[in-house]
């Protein structure tokens, strides 16, 4: 079971956006505070059966979702080298992960945020310098997913899209054999076989899908590609709720024998205690969407108090 929690890390390094984050209570933005907070928050997240979360060293859109994305959340510089501050934020999560048992989805790229690399080699410069920094510090709690949604339309760079994504799979799969490796696509979208093909583990959105059925439905269309062989269907984004109702998203996916990842962000006239993808967060258990999904979690795991 996991949880989307993109924003553990983020910074923005904009001058010219980075008040839009500040905290209500202080009126000013401040990462280290942020990750310090997510930590704090992780135990309660693991009592309650969470044993995975999804974090991007480009985040996610503060926003929820956004149309522009003036702002700079970026672990990566122009060149593909990896920003210490912000990989010494993602050191201190993962080690908390690991201590709890718990699994860190890392992501490297996301849409809005990959124009920043200046050139295609800065883009493999960049996997093989967030691979390298894995195999550095030892990590074994990571399953690592490439890039968010692939085939989104608003990556720049060819080889992040849909077409040529599997090339840096691959790639990572020969630096690091034994690092589990895979990327997402849109809602409701199936990944292609040449993708499935190289891929470890099959990563799916459920964003578009309002009908639970189509959960189920979708899980066995990718078992029954011809590229798939017995490997973990993962949901690790979806932004539909209803869970207090005997069939959603979630629940549906459990039936089909897949991972499902609760997708939340701060909605229209909502507050901080909203959202786990809007900034500033609130990373504790703080409002009753969040409550209602750790308390389906738990009745379903039984937890791990």
């Amino acid at each position: 079971m996991n949880s989307r929690m993109v924003q553990g890390v983020f910074d923005d390094l904009n001058p010219e956006t980075v008040d839009r984050w500040k905290y209500p209570d202080t009126k000013t933005w401040d990462a280290d505070r942020n990750t310090d907070e997510f930590i704090a928050a992780m135990n309660g997240w693991y009592a309650k059966g969470l044993l995975a979360f999804n974090i991007n060293f480009q985040g996610g859109s503060p926003e929820g979702y956004s149309s522009v994305q003036p702002w700079e959340n970026n672990a990566f510089k122009a060149d593909g080298s990896l920003r210490p501050a912000f990989a010494k934020r993602m050191a201190r999560i993962i080690e908390k992960a690991d201590e709890l048992g718990m699994v860190v989805n890392l992501s490297l790229f996301y849409f809005g945020q990959d124009e920043r690399l200046k050139d295609e080699q800065a883009v493999i410069a960049a996997v093989d310098n967030a691979v390298a920094w894995i195999k550095e510090n030892g990590y074994t709690n990571i399953i690592l997913e490439v890039a968010n949604e692939s085939n989104n339309k608003a990556y720049q760079h060819a080889i992040i899209g849909e077409h040529r994504i599997h090339e840096l799979i691959s790639r990572v799969k020969k630096n690091a054999p034994s690092l589990l490796v895979s990327t997402s696509f849109n809602g409701n979208t199936l990944p292609p076989d040449k993708v499935v093909e190289v891929s470890d583990y099959v990563l799916i959105h459920g964003n578009a899908i309002s009908d639970p059925a189509r959960i189920t439905e979708i899980v066995h269309q990718v078992r029954a590609l011809p590229s798939y062989r017995p490997m973990p269907i993962v949901f690790n984004e979806d932004d539909h709720f209803d869970f207090d109702k005997p069939s959603n998203n979630f629940v549906e996916a459990v039936k089909a024998y897949a991972s499902w990842g609760y997708f939340d962000f701060r909605m229209k006239d909502e507050g901080f205690n909203d959202g786990y993808q809007s900034v500033p967060v609130n990373w504790e258990i703080s409002s009753p969407r969040k409550r209602a999904f750790f308390e389906k979690l738990e009745q379903i795991t039984g937890g791990f108090r």
